[in-house]
């Protein structure tokens, strides 16, 4: 009787599990567009990478609106730190810095796949992370990650637009 009963409830678990397989590779496969205004950017890049894993193809659109939660001061005198890194024998051979905002988001994003695994590279040419919204992106419904926003005022956050121009960007938002 016991045994008839485990063996009922494997079963319902093998079922359950193919539905959740069944479920996910749904949501594989898809083109996502999310909207980075307004969201922490730490925050914002795990949840992408993590789409990013799952094998769908995400497009970040606002990258210079990204915020960076911290004092504003210290979180621009890191960047500046981080700038001071070069090679002792040769600068000219890197390690090169970003300084645009999409370039700096696609880094922190980069540094949260597996980027020597094969599934870390492919994963990672799904990504494009834009500035503003292109033309061709301007019409698809785009994800916001409510968990990801901005809990506070904007004033205890700085934007990475501000961030980028402080270390060397000199376009135009």
């Amino acid at each position: 009787m016991v045994k008839k009963e485990q063996n009922q409830n494997q079963q319902q678990q093998q079922q359950q599990g193919q539905e959740q397989k069944e479920q996910t590779n749904y949501q594989q496969n898809k083109h996502i567009v999310v909207d980075a205004s307004n969201c922490i950017s730490g925050r914002l890049c795990s949840k992408v990478s993590k789409l990013l894993l799952q094998g769908n193809r995400v497009s970040v659109v606002n990258a210079e609106k990204v915020m960076v939660s911290g004092n504003k001061y210290e979180v621009i005198e890191s960047y500046k730190k981080r700038l001071e890194v070069s090679s002792v024998t040769n600068p000219i051979n890197g390690p090169f810095h970003p300084r645009r905002p999409d370039t700096i988001i696609t880094k922190m994003i980069r540094g949260m796949v597996p980027k020597r695994k094969s599934s870390g590279i492919q994963s990672f040419k799904r990504l494009r992370v834009y500035i503003g919204i292109p033309d061709e992106l301007k019409n698809s419904t785009m994800k916001t990650f409510d968990d990801a926003k901005i809990t506070r005022q904007e004033s205890f956050y700085i934007s990475m637009s501000d961030v980028a121009k402080q270390i060397g960007w000199k376009g135009v938002v």
